[in-house]
């Protein structure tokens, strides 16, 4: 119940980021790339801080080799996200040509599908941390599970509106924008109950599952949240962001968990 309130939580703050479309029609690019920078610096400090520490240590614990879950859940959580990539038909916000399988579905519908692969992981990173604290695993807090949750919430914002906004500039009205937008993080609450119920369920496989999370999230900064920070050629804004945004998310982990 934790996992899905918090991935409610982490929904309704890109739901806030695409409200943005009932008071403009045109992006704010400066402030945009700002906030791409930091949900990227956000993603990677919850990847160590948050998911990859964790896995290493409770390897440890569990009797494993403590470079094993850590390095084979890694790898498989990008190659996962790599391998959807490929196959799902989708649009990132700021480019013309959809990747994927080639399909003629709605650009609304492609920029909401690359918003989500996003945001799958960020919902199994979410249901893994309170997985772990449901399991009574040591090292596994409740404050290292909402500090997780909030840095998540507070990147969900520019998503929101990177989805919503490109919508509105296509003549769509604000309502219908701001429904593209928020539909993105649909996906969050389902994959954070998802993740803490494997976890619960399988308790052996919680490292691999920390590991698998992280990897993920990697792979999904790397490949598209900060190239499109850099897209329009604010690369020192970006860079100052990303590292805005480590240092909140790491901040946060130290103080809560």
């Amino acid at each position: 119940m934790l996992a899905l309130g918090a991935g409610l939580f982490t929904w309704a703050l890109t739901a806030l980021g695409a409200t943005v479309v009932f008071g403009r029609k045109q992006p704010g690019s400066v402030w945009l790339d700002g906030s791409l920078g930091f949900a990227g610096g956000v993603m990677i400090a919850a990847s160590f801080w948050s998911l990859l520490e964790p896995a290493v240590e409770l390897s440890t614990q569990l009797g494993m080799p403590r470079w094993l879950p850590a390095t084979v859940g890694c790898v498989l959580g990008a190659a996962s996200i790599r391998l959807v990539d490929l196959l799902l038909p989708h649009l990132h916000p700021g480019l013309q040509t959809p990747e994927g399988i080639k399909t003629d579905w709605h650009r609304a519908l492609l920029l909401v599908l690359a918003i989500t692969l996003h945001n799958i992981p960020e919902g199994l990173a979410i249901g893994v941390a309170f997985g772990a604290v449901g399991s009574g695993l040591p090292g596994a807090t409740l404050g290292a599970a909402l500090a997780l949750t909030l840095g998540i919430a507070l990147q969900n914002v520019p998503e929101g509106m990177a989805v919503a906004m490109p919508i509105r500039q296509e003549g769509k009205s604000a309502r219908e924008s701001f429904l593209w937008g928020q539909a993105s993080a649909l996906v969050e609450p389902l994959a954070a109950v998802v993740g803490a119920g494997l976890v619960l369920w399988v308790r052996p496989l919680l490292p691999f599952a920390l590991a698998f999370a992280a990897g993920a999230m990697i792979f999904v900064v790397i490949e598209e949240v900060l190239p499109a920070a850099h897209r329009r050629g604010r690369s020192d804004l970006a860079s100052l962001s990303f590292l805005v945004g480590f240092v909140v998310m790491m901040a946060l982990d130290l103080a809560l968990g």
